[in-house]
């Protein structure tokens, strides 16, 4: 059993230069890639078949983050443990990191990389003598494999929920598509479009489906190679009917009403530069990765190819229904280098095995707990038959609670990881012009 090491950089340790850690090897991507050729986590209590809730979650208490433990303490949700399952990513993408070892290093500033053309910049296991593991742990996930090179999520619909009573506000259906300019390791072109002189590296586009009344409402985020650039994001108003750029603070507002800032997207959909990382330890944990197929499934959404998303219970319908499994897991801190920034750290749990963000705990900036960000992941070869075989950890069911207004938004989807539908021509601000009116 590893338990959750906390670790407090001194600022004495700062300045000494703490231990370097040592170079890279294959070794090392093995370990990161398949965590469980030769070890499965094991708990005591905590068995596949069990279910933990109010009256016995002192027995699980050290493989629960602190959120999802009161969740359970408070009577809000139960949650049904299962068994430990590998989640390999796609073989292109661990082909990529072999061949970058020893060449990707962190530049002098925070934001800077060096050497990186593919796969996982970092293998190593992270260090709490390494004053710069958090910042690590951060490039992995932006150059994570998390959606693929490329997908959508259509339908995706965002419910409003009052927590106490359960009542629903409203629903809004989505279109989201991601697509890696740079990069590239399954899909043609690899590694990277031509013709993208201003180096974008992922680009994301969303247009609302419904309702009416913010219908052709659309976002679109350029993110560069180049994280000392500034993101560039526009909004499409239907009822406008003008693009406009969002100045850098629109990104952590509320986005359409929801609990839900632009920056929380993913888990964190903002730059490495933009925050002080901070690497708190590893730890065994219960996180929500299951077979789509196998879990409790929706029958209120229908799409017409049988598709079923998953089912929501707990305090308010807040809980997707997703078993949790025992994994190896990287913690780490976010905090906002802007004095005016809403929050004052995020907390992040990443899977060590896909760098993908299973929970994001954010604080307000009194420094209380306000948000809960719950993303379940899905086997892409138990999800939908084009996803077999992708090596993604797919994006599947969400929960945002808001803790202190005591509302969710809940967010659930069809994702698929393919070209189709991503072109490089939708993620423009003329092809917000033209599909707005």
């Amino acid at each position: 059993m590893k338990k959750l090491t906390l670790g407090i950089m001194t600022a004495a340790a700062l300045l000494a230069g703490a231990a370097t850690a040592p170079a890279a090897t294959l070794q090392d991507v093995e370990n990161s890639f398949y965590p469980y050729k030769n070890w499965t986590p094991q708990h005591p209590f905590v068995k596949p078949g069990v279910t933990i809730n109010q009256a016995n979650v002192e027995k699980a208490k050290d493989v629960l983050n602190p959120a999802i433990y009161q969740h359970i303490k408070d009577g809000w949700v139960e949650i049904k443990v299962g068994k430990t399952t590998d989640f390999p990513l796609h073989d292109n993408y661990i082909e990529a990191t072999r061949k970058s070892i020893g060449k990707v290093k962190l530049g002098p500033k925070v934001g800077e990389l060096v050497g990186y053309t593919a796969g996982r910049p970092f293998v190593e296991e992270p260090s709490l003598d390494d004053p710069r593991a958090g910042e690590k742990l951060a490039w992995n996930f932006k150059y994570g494999y998390i959606q693929g090179d490329n997908a959508t999520l259509q339908p995706f619909w965002w419910t409003f929920r009052d927590m106490k009573s359960g009542k629903v506000e409203r629903t809004i259906k989505f279109s989201f598509h991601f697509l890696n300019f740079m990069h590239r390791v399954d899909y043609d072109p690899k590694p990277e479009y031509p013709n993208n002189p201003s180096k974008v590296y992922r680009a994301i586009y969303m247009k609302v489906l419904a309702p009416f009344d913010v219908k052709n409402t659309q976002l679109l985020i350029l993110r560069y190679e180049n994280d000392l650039k500034r993101d560039n994001a526009w909004l499409y108003l239907g009822f406008q009917r003008r693009v406009r750029r969002l100045a850098t603070g629109q990104v952590t507002d509320s986005f359409l009403g929801t609990d839900l800032m632009i920056e929380d997207f993913e888990g964190y959909n903002g730059r490495i530069s933009d925050m002080k990382w901070v690497y708190k330890g590893t730890a065994t944990m219960l996180a929500p990765f299951y077979n789509h197929n196998d879990m409790p499934l929706d029958n209120t959404l229908h799409e017409p190819d049988g598709f079923q998303f998953l089912k929501y219970s707990g305090k308010g319908n807040c809980f997707p229904e997703f078993t949790y499994q025992l994994r190896k897991t990287y913690v780490y801190e976010g905090i906002p280098l802007d004095k005016n920034h809403p929050i004052s750290k995020r907390i992040l749990y990443m899977d060590s095995q896909t760098a993908k963000l299973w929970q994001t705990v954010i604080y307000d900036r009194k420094g209380e707990l306000w948000k809960s960000f719950i993303d379940g992941a899905a086997n892409s070869d138990h999800h939908l038959p084009i996803n077999k075989g992708r090596g993604v950890p797919l994006d599947d069911s969400v929960t945002m609670m808001d803790i202190q207004a005591q509302h969710c938004t809940t967010l659930q989807f069809k994702v698929s990881v393919t070209p189709e539908g991503n072109k490089p021509s939708l993620f423009t601000v003329q092809n917000m012009r033209a599909t707005g009116r």
